[in-house]
Parts: structure tokens; sequence; C-alpha cells
């Protein structure tokens, strides 16, 4: 599921683009600002910007040039302007492709599967056993390792993250993981598993980065795993 980071001040063009990426089964972050834009791309796996070129803070052509200082992350601007001269800009700053406003969702989800798809380099065996390795379940021992280090895990958290790696990338809703983890599912509430959800990523991240977003919320549905890629 790849991760893309939305800067856009405007919500309900936010809104437009985050309702067209989620039903193709994009994981979004809406950020409003460059500062936004910025930490957060260096504290996350991002695997494609759509970047406004009109911000509060500064401008999405500034933003390119300090992400493109360091990275090469995909970066789709989006703006109102459309005049030649913008898009010369954007794409000698470093844009992979350039959409102006009004536009069409599925035009925008088309292009930006086109870029990922242009950008993303086949996967090694390597890299594809890194994935299915770096969290682990030893059954026996009931401890789940990431990349080899023991998590320290409570019982719910344990059989929480076990049901989660046993079905990669299905939806699990709350009731069905108050099935899986708990002995007497309904002695607990909804919030409860929103509670060790919540332990459980912190000590992933703690773990390592890499596994910071493996566990992600599907909104009005539940909870889903996504291997990580590194």
């Amino acid at each position: 599921m790849p991760h893309i980071l939305i800067v856009e001040d405007e919500n309900s063009i936010a809104e437009t683009i985050i309702y067209a990426l989620e039903t193709e089964h994009f994981h979004t972050t809406h950020v409003t600002t460059g500062a936004e834009a910025i930490a957060k791309h260096d504290s996350h796996r991002i695997d494609l910007i759509v970047l406004d070129i009109g911000l509060p803070d500064t401008t999405g052509f500034e933003v390119c040039r300090e992400i493109r200082s360091s990275n090469s992350t995909p970066i789709l601007f989006l703006t109102a302007r459309d005049s030649e001269i913008d898009r010369v800009l954007g794409l000698e700053f470093g844009a992979d492709d350039y959409v102006t406003k009004p536009f069409s969702p599925r035009e925008l989800v088309a292009r930006i599967k086109a870029i990922l798809r242009r950008t993303s380099p086949p996967k090694s065996e390597a890299q594809s056993n890194n994935s299915t390795k770096a969290l682990s379940v030893d059954k026996n021992a009931m401890k789940v390792t990431c990349y080899g280090n023991p998590l320290d895990l409570t019982a719910h958290e344990y059989k929480l993250l076990s049901t989660f790696i046993s079905q990669p990338g299905r939806t699990f809703t709350r009731e069905q993981l108050l099935e899986h983890a708990w002995d007497d599912p309904g002695s607990a509430m909804d919030r409860t598993v929103d509670a060790h959800i919540k332990s459980l990523r912190a000590k992933l991240n703690a773990s390592s980065p890499h596994c910071s977003e493996v566990i992600q919320t599907r909104r009005g549905l539940g909870y889903c795993y996504q291997p990580p890629i590194c």
C-alpha cells in the first residue's frame, strides 16, 4: 500500500484527493504547509508527494528544492496555475509530473500510479526475503521479533500482532480483533482495541522506524497489516 503525502491547504481539494486515493487502497497523509511537508517526509516513509505550489508559508517549488537536495521521492505538482513557465519551473525543480486545477480525481490517481510504476525499482529476491522476515512470529515461544530483535509485548499485543502477520493486507474489524485476541470478547470495548493498537505501534516504532506504520487504520472499517518494504 503506497504512502502518499498530500500537501494542500484547501481542505475541500485535499478531501477529494484523499477519497480518490483511499478508494484505490493508497495510504494517505495530509498536511497544509511546506514546513509540515518537509518534517513529515523526513520522519516517515513516503512513496510519492502530491504538492500544491501555492502554500501559506512558502511555495511548492521551495519544498521540492529542499526535498530534492537529499531525496528522490516522486513529486507531482498540483496547482491552479497553467502557464508554460510554471510547468517548466516545476519540471526543472525535479517534479515528476504536473496537474492543474480543476482536475479529474480519476486522472490524478492514474498519473500517480504511472509515476510509481516508472520510479519503483523491481524488488530483488533479497528485498522480498527482508519484507517477509521483518516481523517473525515464534508460536511456540509466543514471541515476535522485529528484524531479529524480540518485542516486549503483553499477551493481548502478541495476539493482535500475530493475527495481523498471519494475514497481510486483510482488514480486520475491531470486533474480529476482539475475538482473536481476547478470551472473553464481550468484556472489552472497541476503545480497548484502539488503545492496544496505539501501544503496539509505539513498540514497533521504537524497535525499527521501518515498522512504524505496518499497522494501518482503514477509516470506518478497522485495521490492516502491511509488511514493511525495507
